[in-house]
C-alpha cells in the first residue's frame, strides 16, 4: 500500500504578546474621569444663571445696571453656539485636550473676573464663561463613552443634578457678598481642583496609550448633522439676545414657543440611528426645557424673603436629588437594551410627577417638603437620559446635546416672559391698593402656570417617545445586542449593524432674558424673573 508523502511541518514563530493596559492603571483613569465629571459638570451650568441683579446695590454708580445685566447674560447663548462646534472638534481631537481647553478657558474668566469694571469687560468675561462651559460638556460626554457605561451613566445623573442646582449654586456665593464681582468668579477654587483632574485625566490617558491612536473622526453624515444643529443654536441664541430689548412678556412667550417648534423640527429631521436617535432627540432638548428654569423659579420662590425657609435650608433637598440621580441612572444602566426605550418615556412620566408635585405642595414654608419635587424632576430625568443615550451612538448623542442648550435657553424664554407678565400684572394691583402679598402672588402664579405648561410639553414628547419606542421594539434584532458595557462608540455602532460573533475583535476600551430685579437670596422679595440673563 502506498504510504502518501508526508508534508514538512512549517515553524511559526510566537508573536510578541501585545501589550494590555494595566488594571490598575484603567480603573484608576475611571476614578479620575467620574471625580471630573462630578466638578466639571457643575462648574460648566452654573455659568448660565444670571445673577447680577441680586447684588445690584453694589454696583459702582457709573455702570448702567441694565445694560450690566444684559451683559452678564451673554454665558448661554454663547454656549449655546459653541456647543455643535466643540462637538466637531471633539470628534477630531479626542476628549481630553478638549477638556483641559474648556476649564482653563473658565479659569481665565474667573481669575479676570476680578478686575472687570464695564459692562463691555463682563460681557467679555461671560461670552468666555459660555465657550468655556460649551466647550467642556461635549467633551465629558465624548471622554465618558470611550470608557464604560456606567461613567455615562454617571454623566447622566450629574447632568440632572446639576440642572436642578444650577440657580442655587450662583445664588449661594452671593449671601453677604461685599463685591457684585463675585457673580463673575463664584467658585474659583472649585475651578482649580477641576483643572488639576483634568490634568491628571491627560496625563493617565496619554500614558494608557489612548493618545497615540488616531482618533475616528466624524463622518460626513454627522458633521452634516452637527452644522444643522447649529442653525437653531445660532437663531435662538441671537433671538434671546433681542428680547432683552423691551420686548412684551407676550411676545416672548410667543416667541418661545415657536422656538420650541423649530427646535422638535430640527430633532425630527436631524436625528439618525433610526427611532432609537429620534427618541434622544426629543428627550435631551424637553429636559433642557423644563428642568433648569423650573428650578430656578422653585429657588427664588422659597427664598426667605418670599416667605419661604431660605435657601440654606434647601441643601438638603438638593443633595438627596443629587444622590438619586447618579444611583436611579447607575440601576437603570445595568437593565437589558429591550427596555431602555420605553424607560426613557418612564423617566419623562417622573418627570411629570415632579412638575405636578411643583403645582400642588410649593411654595413650602418647611426645606423638607422640597425633597419631593427635586428627587421626582432629577431622578426622573437622569433616568431618561442615561436609558436614551444607551441606545444612541456618539454622533446621535452630540447631535441631541447640541440641540439640549437652546432647549435651556428656550425653557428661560418661556418661564420669565410668563414671569414678568404676572408681575406686572401684581405692580397694577399694588398701585390700585392691594397688598404686598399681590408680589409673592406673582410668583407663586407663575410658577404654577409654567409647572402646567412645562407638563404638557413632556407629555406629548412621552407620546413620541412611546411611538418610536414601539417602532425601535419592532425593528430591533434579537435580544443581544452585541454590545460590550466597555466598548468604545466605534465598536457599538459596529455591533449594532451586525451580530456580534465569537470571534470579533475588542474594541478600545441663560440667556438674556427681559431684565428685571431680582430678589436677594434670602432677605429681599426682589420682583425680577428668575432668568439666566
Amino acid at each position: 500500500m502506498a504510504v502518501p508523502p508526508t508534508q514538512p511541518t512549517r515553524t511559526v514563530a510566537a508573536e510578541p504578546a501585545v501589550p494590555t493596559r494595566a488594571p490598575r492603571s484603567s480603573v484608576l483613569l475611571d476614578v479620575v474621569l467620574g471625580l471630573l465629571v462630578a466638578v466639571a459638570l457643575p462648574l460648566a451650568i452654573v455659568a448660565i444663571p444670571n445673577t447680577v441683579s441680586v447684588v445690584a446695590a453694589l454696583l459702582p454708580p457709573g455702570v448702567s445696571q441694565i445694560e450690566l445685566i444684559r451683559a452678564h447674560g451673554l454665558a448661554l447663548p454663547s454656549m449655546v453656539m459653541t456647543v455643535p462646534l466643540a462637538a466637531l472638534i471633539v470628534r477630531r481631537l479626542r476628549a481630553a485636550p478638549v477638556l483641559m481647553a474648556g476649564l482653563t478657558l473658565l479659569a481665565a474668566a474667573d481669575a479676570a473676573g476680578g478686575f472687570a469694571d464695564s459692562a463691555l469687560m463682563v460681557g467679555v468675561l461671560r461670552g468666555v464663561h459660555g465657550i468655556g462651559a460649551g466647550l467642556l460638556v461635549p467633551a465629558t460626554l465624548v471622554a465618558v463613552w470611550e470608557r464604560s457605561r456606567t461613567l455615562r451613566a454617571v454623566w447622566a445623573g450629574m447632568l440632572a443634578t446639576s440642572l436642578l442646582a444650577a440657580q442655587a449654586l450662583a445664588l449661594w456665593p452671593l449671601d453677604e457678598a461685599t463685591s457684585w464681582r463675585v457673580t463673575l468668579q463664584p467658585y474659583p477654587l472649585l475651578t482649580g481642583i477641576a483643572l488639576t483632574l483634568a490634568a491628571v485625566h491627560l496625563v493617565l490617558w496619554l500614558r494608557s496609550g489612548h493618545g497615540a491612536a488616531a482618533p475616528p473622526g466624524p463622518g460626513p453624515a454627522e458633521r452634516r448633522r452637527l452644522l444643522l444643529a447649529l442653525v437653531p443654536c445660532v437663531g435662538i441664541a441671537f433671538l434671546a439676545f433681542g428680547t432683552t430689548f423691551d420686548w412684551s412678556p407676550g411676545l416672548v412667550v410667543l416667541t418661545a414657543l415657536l422656538a420650541t417648534v423649530v427646535l422638535a423640527g430640527f430633532a425630527a429631521a436631524g436625528s439618525f440611528e433610526g427611532a432609537d436617535g429620534r427618541i434622544l432627540a426629543y428627550a435631551m432638548p424637553t429636559v433642557g426645557i423644563v428642568v433648569l428654569s423650573m428650578a430656578a423659579q422653585v429657588t427664588y420662590v422659597e427664598l426667605r424673603g418670599l416667605g419661604g425657609p431660605g435657601l440654606a435650608a434647601l441643601w438638603p433637598a438638593f443633595v438627596l436629588a443629587g444622590v438619586a440621580a447618579v444611583a436611579a441612572a447607575v440601576l437603570v444602566n445595568r437593565l437589558d437594551d429591550a427596555a431602555m426605550s420605553m424607560i426613557t418615556a418612564g423617566g419623562l412620566v417622573v418627570v411629570v410627577a415632579g412638575l405636578c408635585t411643583v403645582r400642588f405642595l410649593l411654595p413650602a414654608v418647611e426645606g423638607p417638603v422640597l425633597i419631593a419635587p427635586f428627587v421626582l424632576l432629577a431622578a426622573g430625568s437622569a433616568v431618561a437620559l442615561t436609558s436614551a443615550l444607551r441606545l444612541a451612538g456618539v454622533g446621535a448623542s452630540l447631535f441631541a446635546l447640541s440641540l439640549f442648550f437652546p432647549g435651556v435657553l428656550v425653557g428661560f424664554l418661556l418661564g420669565s416672559g410668563i414671569q414678568v407678565a404676572r408681575l406686572k400684572e401684581a405692580v397694577v394691583r399694588s398701585r390700585e391698593g392691594a397688598s404686598s402679598q399681590a408680589l409673592v402672588d406673582a410668583f407663586v402664579g407663575a410658577l404654577h402656570l409654567w409647572a402646567l405648561i412645562g407638563g404638557g410639553l413632556v407629555v406629548v414628547v412621552i407620546v413620541l417617545c412611546a411611538l418610536l419606542a414601539r417602532r425601535s421594539a419592532a425593528v430591533r434584532p434579537g435580544a443581544d445586542s452585541g454590545e460590550r458595557p466597555d466598548a468604545g462608540p466605534a465598536v457599538q455602532q459596529e455591533a449594532r449593524r451586525s451580530p456580534a460573533t465569537p470571534d470579533a475583535p475588542e474594541g478600545p476600551g441663560t440667556g438674556p432674558v427681559v431684565p428685571s430685579p431680582m430678589p436677594s437670596p434670602e432677605d429681599s422679595a426682589g420682583d425680577g424673573p428668575s432668568s439666566p440673563g
